[in-house]
């Protein structure tokens, strides 16, 4: 009997599956417990990487503290401003035990380098029957300002009729009540020729009625030229002498309406002072050829993004004038008026005809090749007294800023009304940007 039992061979796998149970159950609770420590490590990486980038932000106590240093060394306002922040970002994530957090701000010289690093515990719960309770996770990050950052701005400048509206809420009136319909567009009808020169122009156009003595309307593409002009000024007193630390160029969507390609005001030079001239006595409203050309569809981001994008060449890394960070830098009212037959966000039923906020699709496209975007939306004014305005552009007017943001790179948009200062706005925006670090690690 005891010999029977002894031979008996029966239920061997099942007393396997018990032995073994426990092993496999760990290995697959490591596996799990990993894999959650991983995506904790990956939250506090981010945390990371923002701080590393707030503590040395243009506007932050540190940055301050380290221009007012005579000599090089550490910032400790930077260190704990570095440490706060990190804690911050992470107020609404849970399951982790940080073990340790460090932060080393560093000048030297014309750079400035920012270092987080952090230690954490994650809790495991299959692991522990391996007799594993926790899953230690490490990380550092590493940001870089650096004073000597080279940078060609590209300044695409929307000159399409809708930026020929009167420029401020008093402007507006004026034209109105200049008017026989009510109508604030200055619109400037005259042809292009060969040689970029207006002629056949009609004397008796809105344009022209802006600029009579009886009505003196500023409209908005004079405050954009104007302000384009001080910026390239701005931009020249900012680099000091180091002249080949800015290149800019200055780009409009078109001279004309019935040629409406991307057209170069300014080529990408570091003659600033010529480009500021140039720029101020040919930044001028697109023309069109009669009242309602083509439909009115004479405005395409897409087009113009594109066209300009395929000019700007390699997205470098700023750190020699040969491989500069390139900037789009683009200045309009968000509203596009084109045909998109099958791409359009905004649709007219039973047309090709497409008015809509700004489709971010052609900024995306820049950014995921490493281009910034910088977006400075001149805020669309409602027209109440304009039917088409009533019709096409009210239903969708709170979506033109939030589209406008959406295309810009994070922390590069800028809205402004004509009666806050373009000039000032785009001044802010540009020193936005020069002051802004890098992620280096």
């Amino acid at each position: 009997m005891l010999r029977g039992l002894l031979s008996d061979r029966s239920g061997n796998f099942g007393m396997m599956t018990a032995l073994l149970l426990i092993p496999i159950i760990g290995v697959a609770g490591l596996a799990v417990d990993v894999t959650n420590a991983l995506t904790v490590k990956s939250k506090l990486q981010g945390a990371g990487d923002a701080a590393a980038l707030a503590a040395i932000a243009g506007s932050s106590p540190g940055m301050q503290a380290a221009f007012a240093m005579q000599g090089d060394g550490t910032i400790p306002i930077a260190q704990a401003d570095a440490k706060a922040f990190f804690r911050g970002q992470l107020q609404n994530v849970t399951g982790y035990t940080i073990d340790a957090i460090d932060a080393s701000i560093l000048k030297s010289g014309k750079t400035i380098t920012s270092v987080v690093t952090y230690q954490a515990s994650v809790p495991t719960y299959l692991s522990q029957v391996l007799g594993r309770n926790i899953v230690k996770v490490a990380g550092r990050a590493t940001a870089t300002y650096d004073v000597a950052t080279y940078r060609s701005f590209y300044l695409l400048l929307d000159n399409t009729p809708s930026m020929g509206v009167a420029a401020t809420p008093s402007d507006i009136q004026k034209m109105v009540n200049a008017t026989s319909d009510q109508c604030a567009f200055a619109c400037h009808i005259g042809y292009t020729d060969q040689y970029g020169n207006v002629s056949n122009e009609d004397p008796n156009d809105y344009y022209h009625l802006a600029r009579s003595k009886n009505v003196n309307a500023t409209i908005r593409i004079d405050v954009v030229a104007e302000a384009t002009q001080q910026l390239l000024q701005n931009a020249m007193q900012d680099r000091g002498n180091n002249t080949s630390l800015y290149r800019m160029g200055v780009y409009t969507f078109g001279q004309d309406a019935t040629n409406p390609q991307l057209y170069e005001v300014v080529a990408p030079t570091t003659d600033l002072a010529t480009a500021a001239t140039t720029a101020k006595n040919n930044v001028k409203l697109m023309t069109i050829p009669y009242q309602g050309y083509n439909n009115d569809q004479i405005t395409s981001f897409d087009s113009a993004i594109a066209q300009l994008g395929s000019k700007m060449g390699f997205a470098g890394d700023g750190n020699s004038p040969a491989t500069p960070q390139k900037i789009l830098f683009m200045v309009s009212d968000g509203v596009g008026d084109s045909s998109k037959p099958t791409t359009c966000t905004k649709p007219l039923a039973g047309s090709t005809r497409c008015q809509e906020p700004i489709d971010t699709r052609a900024c995306d496209a820049l950014k995921k090749q490493g281009y910034t975007v910088a977006i400075l939306y001149t805020t669309y004014l409602p027209l109440p007294t304009n039917g088409w305005y009533n019709d096409w552009i009210s239903p969708f007017q709170t979506e033109i800023g939030t589209r406008m943001k959406a295309c810009a790179s994070p922390g590069l948009y800028f809205e402004v009304s004509p009666t806050q200062g373009i000039s000032d706005a785009m001044t802010a925006l540009f020193k936005k940007i020069v002051a802004m670090p890098r992620l280096t690690g």
